[in-house]
């Protein structure tokens, strides 16, 4: 008996020794940390994981493969943290809150996370959907289904009427009177049980929208929704059950109550002021900007019909102050992660908020960390993600040329690993 288990033991030893392991071969290496590239350089992969990085075009010992990305530049995995999977523009989406079931959802879904890793994306952070968004989570966990990492709000959490409020705009009889299990919460004690049910949905971190909306049916874009109070009760559930929080704000004094209630991050922050900008910088708070969702719905709103009107005002209103405000808090010092809003414009085109981040003043290389160890770093996984170094999960993507001289090149992605998997080459 004692043979056997010992044969046992070194039959796994060799097994372990002989795992193959995969050598990438980079002609330009963007790590996500280092202010510069770096020339002929070589990526170990083993399993899952980044094992070195080593200069020069390793040779490839006996057993293991080789990936030949000489003539590409090769970043880690990008991250957006602003996305909406569930959904995707088009002039009959609001009437599809009507007439599509949870499956209709969840089928489209998949297709969108699929078309949003092979542009590059190999983790997400989903801020808000019916709930879908955490079962495609979990199939994308299993290997069911191809998609980036998923980080999920489930559903996100509004007051009454206010931008995430599901019934907005419904007739008064299918109206009724949401509550903190739909999302939708009053006061401080609501609120906690909102963000309580959404732990036990399963999501991964809290969303709030502390002020209107330019896609909801309602007058303003801009008012302050939640108080400040309420924030508060928000953000102390969220960190007993180890969850962040973003925030949805287009207005001023909404992103302000939310920076001083203590939240993670403030999606959009399209009207902050110079007051704002400053409370970012004492709290530390992060920027997410979604430059993308600016442009798209300013540009879908000139188009008749795409959106009832009280919406397309708003649009062409609030849509293009977006990258002004982006401009300022980066010239300010502000801590900026990458997000989109993606499903606001189609799904897989996310790589065009590096395009507006540069044109807005942004380096290319500080655009480049905002989707990489920026982004890893607000979702508080900095030490797994974000950057290609050894230890963290090989999340490794290529483009063909150098995105650091032309913009055009981040929708140029040829080569996608996610967890040492190989979904695009």
């Amino acid at each position: 008996m004692r043979k056997n288990f010992l044969l046992f033991l070194t039959v796994l030893l060799v097994v372990e020794l002989s795992a193959q392991r995969t050598f990438i071969w980079c002609g330009s290496l963007i790590d996500g940390i280092s202010d510069a590239p770096r020339k002929d350089m070589t990526i170990v992969v083993e399993k899952n994981k980044i094992v070195a990085v080593e200069n020069g075009f390793t040779t490839i010992p006996a057993g293991d493969k080789a990936i030949d990305l000489k003539t590409k530049t090769v970043t880690p995995g990008w991250i957006d943290c602003h996305v909406h999977l569930e959904s995707e523009t088009n002039p009959n989406q609001y009437l599809e809150r009507f007439t599509l079931n949870p499956a209709d959802y969840a089928f489209q879904s998949v297709v969108f996370a699929e078309r949003t890793l092979m542009a590059g994306f190999t983790t997400v952070r989903d801020l808000g959907g019916t709930g879908v968004n955490i079962s495609l989570r979990n199939a994308i966990n299993k290997g069911l289904i191809r998609g980036p990492r998923i980080f999920t709000a489930g559903k996100a959490i509004a007051t009454t009427g206010g931008h995430a409020d599901p019934t907005n705009s419904y007739r008064k009889d299918l109206m009724g009177d949401p509550g903190p299990a739909e999302g939708v919460a009053n006061g401080p004690d609501e609120c906690r049980k909102a963000v309580r049910q959404r732990y036990k949905d399963g999501a991964d971190v809290i969303k709030i929208t502390a002020t209107g909306g330019v896609l909801s049916v309602a007058t303003s874009g801009s008012n302050p929704q939640f108080t400040e109070e309420e924030i508060k009760a928000i953000v102390e559930t969220a960190k007993d059950y180890g969850l962040r929080v973003a925030v949805h704000a287009h207005g001023a004094e909404g992103v302000k109550r939310a920076i001083r209630a203590g939240v993670n991050s403030i999606e959009h922050g399209t009207l902050m002021d110079d007051e704002a900008i400053a409370l970012f910088k004492q709290y530390g708070t992060w920027y997410v900007p979604t430059l993308t969702a600016g442009r798209s719905v300013a540009d879908s709103a000139k188009k008749p019909g795409y959106y009832p009107p009280v919406v397309a005002v708003k649009a062409i209103a609030i849509g293009p102050q977006l990258q002004g405000t982006f401009a300022k808090a980066y010239k300010a010092g502000v801590k900026i992660a990458f997000g989109t809003d993606a499903g606001v414009y189609k799904h897989g085109m996310n790589w065009l908020e590096f395009t507006y981040m540069i044109e807005g003043g942004m380096k290319p290389m500080d655009a480049i960390k905002a989707a990489t160890i920026n982004a890893a770093d607000l979702l508080g996984m900095k030490d797994q993600l974000g950057s290609i170094v050894a230890g963290k999960l090989a999340d490794i993507i290529a483009v063909d040329g150098d995105p650091l001289r032309d913009s055009n090149v981040f929708g140029k992605c040829v080569f996608v690993m996610k967890e040492g998997v190989v979904y695009k080459q």
